[in-house]
């Protein structure tokens, strides 16, 4: 029986515990409760497991019967702070938070691979990575630093996409999604009454100013053929309608999709937001915090998770995926191994790009592509694993 058949036989049982997981989500970092369910399936399976890793993560390997490379798989766990308004009878249960990007179908997903692995033989190790503080672009470098990747060959990952029917899939080689930065900018001028402005500094008028200079960043000092986003995402300052605050504070997302173009925007952004205070008699202090990189797939990889999926559900089902300037944190692990990332559609048969989406407290998941995620998951894995059994002559069974 092939790798897809044997998901729909598991099917049932990961989309109940997807609706568990859902019915109670937890915030980034504080996925205790996701951890100890996970972990309990893993334990039901006998699979050696290692937790507390880069706080609640969870690291587990699968190992095969030699020697052979480490193919890591992986999963994020966190849900967001929306209410949610699906109407389900499944919904959160717990005000305010929602599993609103489908994190609860990727865990369900690598515990159905964990399944399906477990029942092949093959040479080698396939560990399995279930991350926390994915929305908060922390959780993967905190795995790393607790050795998630140690002795990792290749690793892979997917995440649903509810404008993409349930049953097709999007690849891309090279960038795929854009880098993540955060900017915190701090305005002091001078306080004074709002109707003898000429005695004061308005770090308000100035807030402004520098609102507006940060959008030639983009239009005038990177190439057009360079995407680049700077977005002032708040700002705060003043108490009363009638004052001159004292300070304004702004923050913002600094988004590329190159690692060249990357390396230029802090010192711009820097230098338009002193100079421009200046010119208002204010003084602009700059925290530019760096968080995650391009996510870029290696051709190799990309091209065999393609070959996956081709032959699980047709090279007709599986598109290019459009490059977008949202950041994901697996792009931390693809900075230190090869590895490939891709779209799993999620949505209706029909009229999925109409649907709602990732972060929309109406986002639903098309439970279809639970068992199929699992399938593709573990015949990737497996794939990666039985070519390099081949190569050395050890071979790998069904």
């Amino acid at each position: 029986m092939d790798f897809m058949e044997e998901g729909k036989r598991i099917g049932d049982g990961l989309i109940r515990f997807r609706r568990e997981l859902h019915r109670y989500p937890e915030l980034s970092s504080r996925e205790s409760e996701t951890a100890a369910r996970v972990l309990g399936q893993l334990r039901e399976l006998g699979i050696e497991c290692r937790t507390g890793v880069g706080g609640h993560g969870i690291v587990a390997d699968l190992r095969g019967e030699g020697p052979g490379p480490v193919i890591a798989l992986r999963a994020d766990m966190d849900a967001l702070p929306i209410r949610e308004e699906t109407a389900l009878d499944f919904a959160s249960e717990r005000p305010g938070v929602m599993h609103a990007c489908g994190h609860d179908a990727h865990t369900a997903m690598l515990l159905g691979a964990a399944r399906l692995l477990q029942r092949r033989r093959f040479a080698g190790t396939v560990r399995l990575l279930f991350q926390p503080a994915e929305e908060i672009n922390a959780g993967a470098k905190a795995m790393i630093e607790d050795g998630a990747l140690d002795g990792v060959d290749e690793i892979y990952g997917l995440h649903n996409l509810p404008t993409l029917s349930a049953g097709k899939a999007a690849t891309r080689c090279g960038p795929l999604m854009g880098s993540v930065d955060r900017i915190e900018i701090a305005i002091d001028g001078r306080g004074a009454h709002g109707a003898i402005p000429d005695q004061g500094a308005d770090p308000i008028v100035c807030a402004s100013a520098v609102v507006m200079a940060l959008q030639t960043v983009a239009s005038r000092e990177v190439s057009p053929f360079e995407p680049v986003v700077v977005t002032v995402g708040s700002l705060r300052a003043g108490e009363a309608n009638n004052v001159i605050p004292q300070r304004a504070e702004l923050t913002g997302t600094v988004r590329a999709f190159s690692a060249e173009a990357r390396e230029t925007l802090a010192g711009r952004i820097e230098r338009l937001a002193k100079e421009t205070a200046k010119a208002y008699r204010c003084r602009a202090d700059v925290r530019y915090v760096r968080q995650v990189p391009v996510l870029a797939g290696d051709d190799a990889c990309v091209r065999h998770a393609e070959a996956v999926l081709d032959e699980a559900i047709g090279a007709q089902n599986r598109v290019q995926a459009a490059p977008t300037l949202a950041g994901e944190d697996f792009s931390v692990y693809l900075e230190r191994v090869p590895g490939c990332f891709f779209w799993l559609g999620s949505g209706p048969s029909t009229g999925a790009e109409r649907a709602y989406g990732l972060h929309h407290p109406r986002y639903t998941l098309n439970e279809a592509c639970i068992p199929l995620g699992a399938s593709i998951l573990a015949a990737i894995a497996f794939g990666r694993l039985s070519e390099a059994g081949a190569a050395t002559g050890r071979g790998t069974a069904g």
